[in-house]
């Protein structure tokens, strides 16, 4: 009678012993239906990560997610984009054969040092969150070390 069958990956199709074997199509009806779907381990938020000269590019997959539902936070170093889904349980009427569209939460988090942390910018189209951040200028580090830190270590010696 419906055509979509649910599929989870290692569960494969089973056969039963019987037609009459109730015992595994009621215990098949549960695990199938009442396990939150969204985003679970099986199914977590995959992202790409490019590096490029001037810093990173993450690429983060969020379908049927709106953009008020994304957190991005950025401290001592580490990216952590946390998307919370909820359910909206006010559908009065609705007469529901099956229901697997569900609420839930995921996070991931990735290390990216050197960030400019005033500079990072972030977009979210067609159930794809792109997180742009840029290094922090070579340069910088280059005079901290190369002139500054000499200096230092003369007076931390008292060669001077």
């Amino acid at each position: 009678m419906f055509g979509l069958v649910p599929y989870r990956r290692g569960s494969g199709l089973r056969k039963r012993d019987s037609i009459w074997d109730i015992g595994s199509m009621v215990e098949e009806f549960f695990n199938d239906s009442l396990i939150p779907t969204f985003l679970t381990p099986a199914n977590p938020m995959r992202a790409d990560i490019k590096e490029t000269e001037n810093g990173y590019i993450v690429d983060v997959e969020v379908p049927g997610v709106n953009k008020e539902d994304i957190k991005l936070e950025l401290k001592d170093d580490i990216l952590s984009i946390c998307v919370e889904k909820n359910e909206d349980l006010k559908e009065e009427g609705k007469d529901y054969i099956r229901r697997e569209r569900r609420y839930g939460s995921c996070s991931r988090s990735f290390y990216v040092p050197d960030i400019k942390h005033e500079d990072v910018k972030a977009k979210y189209n067609n159930g794809v969150l792109t997180v742009t951040l840029p290094k922090v200028e070579e340069y910088f580090f280059n005079i901290l070390f190369n002139i500054y830190f000499p200096f230092l270590i003369l007076y931390f010696f008292n060669f001077w």
